[in-house]
């Protein structure tokens, strides 16, 4: 077997020590470095991150409060596994806010803003091209900020990431499918083109369009991982 690939590095996340604790586990969990399924061992963890127990323990519960692992008293922590009714309530969440969030930008968005967005899709085409899958698809992420962030709604990005938690970890499994980050950047042109044409409509179907194909290439998973899924 393998050994797990390291943790991401404390000094990598601002705030606290809890604070940084937990982003680094979470960003573990969401990155597959920790396996659904898999026990995480507290001291080994604590040793790898040169840490005490106190504020993994701490973590460990926001985590668990966020549905990411699951605490069995007298077994352990237990990276949580993938269930596809959470994936689809967080695909179906997403979406709400995402199409209810174009089709105001479409109406408000301003020059300045829609520079942002083509300097986005520049970045995009250019981490394709050069093969970097984790950067394109962390330009893929900031795009989709940039446009809720544009409804000048502040909560809104949280609540998204919120929603979109288990789907994104899931997509993990199947990074890339083929032909799927061409198909991708061409579904975020198209979602521009849109914005710059001031049209909601337009707009709206570019964005339910791209964020359907993501639950389309996410449903087979529980055939060919099934070891990661549980039965609810």
């Amino acid at each position: 077997m393998n050994p797990r690939p390291a943790l991401p590095r404390l000094d990598e996340f601002p705030g606290s020590l809890a604070q940084k604790v937990y982003m680094s586990l979470k960003q573990a969990i969401l990155s597959l470095t920790f396996r659904p399924g898999e026990i995480m061992q507290k001291p080994e963890i604590c040793a790898e991150l040169g840490v005490s127990r106190s504020p993994v323990a701490e973590a460990v519960a926001r985590l668990s409060a966020e549905g990411l692992v699951n605490v069995v008293p007298q077994a352990g922590t237990f990276v949580a596994k993938f269930s596809m009714n959470e994936i689809r309530e967080g695909a179906f969440l997403r979406e709400a806010l995402e199409l209810a969030a174009i089709e105001v930008v479409a109406k408000t968005i301003a020059e300045e803003q829609l520079v942002l967005l083509r300097r986005n899709l520049r970045i995009q085409q250019a981490l394709m091209e050069d093969g970097d899958i984790a950067g394109f698809y962390q330009m893929d992420a900031k795009m989709h900020e940039l446009i809720l962030s544009f409804t000048n709604y502040k909560r809104l990005a949280v609540l998204a990431d919120t929603a979109w938690v288990h789907v994104n970890r899931a997509r993990q499994l199947n990074l890339p499918a083929p032909g799927r980050i061409e198909a991708t950047l061409e579904e975020h042109k198209a979602i521009v083109a849109a914005l710059e044409a001031h049209d909601p409509e337009a707009a709206r179907a570019a964005t339910q369009y791209h964020l359907s194909q993501l639950i389309t290439f996410l449903e087979p998973l529980v055939h060919s991982h099934p070891e990661l899924f549980d039965n609810s």
